[in-house]
């Protein structure tokens, strides 16, 4: 018998197929993808932003100038402080809206604003 054989408990040694590789960095890769809004969530999102947030941050995040901070600008990856601010207020400049936003609200409002006013 051939010493690759399983009858000898050897196994033989295989390279790893390059389709097995790019389905391990593909599922490596999912959990980055799923965090990107939907299309829904970003119309949702823009809904809540437009009621809230639009008068001092400008339509569609474009800022005319006031002293809001421009939200096109805001880290994409930085939702705690994006969480913070929104809920907690920023000084005079910008209210609570913690007794007033969801929790669905808030990750409805971020998914607009990560999209960059699109």
């Amino acid at each position: 018998m051939e010493r690759g054989s399983l009858r000898f408990g050897w196994r033989q040694r295989r390279r790893p197929l390059p389709g097995l590789l790019a389905a391990t960095a593909l599922l490596w890769l999912a959990p980055a993808r799923a965090d990107e809004p939907t299309a829904e969530q970003v119309d949702q999102g823009r809904e809540v932003y437009e009621e809230f947030c639009a008068m001092c941050h400008g339509r569609d995040l474009v800022n005319s100038g006031g002293f809001a901070f421009d939200l096109r600008t805001f880290p994409k990856a930085d939702f705690d402080r994006f969480r913070n601010s929104v809920l907690n207020g920023k000084g005079q400049g910008m209210p609570a809206w913690r007794d007033r936003l969801s929790d669905d609200d808030l990750s409805l409002l971020w998914a607009y604003v990560r999209s960059g006013g699109n």
